[in-house]
């Protein structure tokens, strides 16, 4: 298997794109918006650049020779030579599932579908294609070049087979698969967007400004990043999503998503891929 598709070029998609074509995979980059298709070049090259900065391990990185391995594509043309397809779209049921149904269509039975959500079923996703079995969820945490743990979500169908095939995958992009099951937010973010949230409604209170609540996490958890800042860095129009996903799906009053959060993403506020969240850009 040499090909892999990705489907989004948004904020992960580019980076699980460009982390796939580094390590030899020859990618085919899908999103539905040409416009940010023709950004996704010069953002991969931007955030290498950013990334080798920050990051000895990733010297070697070489931004033309690794979008040169990347077909940048509105259409599913070479979708069935993909024996990987990972799923990258925004943080919406009626998104996902359509991009699933498509999917069923144009992929070769033989592929495995990688799911890459915050909280969305994947068992629910599953059930949309005729091979469920070789469906998995693959959350690639952000930025994905400098994180190593990938959280890997068996869904109800979800056979040895593919689970096998996961971990293989990863560990050729020097990625550590760790497993868990399918319930919504799975680990990483049935906890971390209670953080986010609870940090949100701190600011709302005038409780403490956004640097003294991440500073609180960074000096005395020793945390890399506050809350906010990591809502900045995921969107926080994902944010939002998510917690309404995770409402709907508990119907717990503790994923109640603060107002705060709500209006900023109204007034158009998304954090770092808009120039300004909790801080500016």
């Amino acid at each position: 298997m040499t090909v892999i598709a990705v489907v989004g070029a948004g904020v992960m998609g580019v980076d699980v794109a460009a982390t796939a074509a580094h390590y030899g995979y020859d990618v085919i980059l899908k999103d539905v918006n040409l416009d940010v298709l023709a950004e996704a070049p010069a953002i991969i090259r931007r955030n290498i650049r950013s990334y080798r900065m920050v990051s000895p391990a990733l010297k070697e990185w070489n931004a033309a020779e690794i979008i040169d391995r990347i077909t940048f594509t509105d259409t599913y043309d070479g979708f069935e030579k993909a024996g990987w397809i990972i799923e990258n779209a925004t943080e919406d049921w009626d998104v996902k599932s359509a991009i699933f149904k498509e999917l069923n269509a144009v992929c070769s039975t033989d592929a495995f579908l990688a799911v890459n959500t915050s909280c969305i079923s994947i068992t629910k996703l599953a059930a949309l294609v005729s091979r469920p079995e070789r469906v998995i969820g693959m959350h690639f945490m952000n930025p994905v070049p400098l994180k190593e743990a990938v959280e890997t979500v068996r869904a109800f169908h979800t056979s040895d087979e593919t689970i096998e095939a996961s971990e293989a995958l990863l560990r050729s992009m020097e990625k550590t698969g760790i497993l868990v099951r399918d319930f919504p937010g799975f680990v990483s973010n049935r906890l971390s967007h209670l953080f986010m949230n609870e940090a949100a409604f701190l600011v709302q209170d005038q409780v403490a400004e956004p640097a003294q609540i991440d500073a609180i996490f960074k000096q005395g958890y020793a945390h890399r990043m506050g809350p906010l800042e990591t809502a900045d860095l995921i969107g926080l129009d994902t944010v939002v999503r998510s917690l309404e996903v995770l409402y709907q799906n508990y119907q717990d009053p503790k994923f109640r998503c603060c107002p705060l959060l709500r209006q900023m993403v109204d007034a158009g506020l998304y954090g770092r891929k808009s120039g300004r969240g909790f801080y500016q850009y």
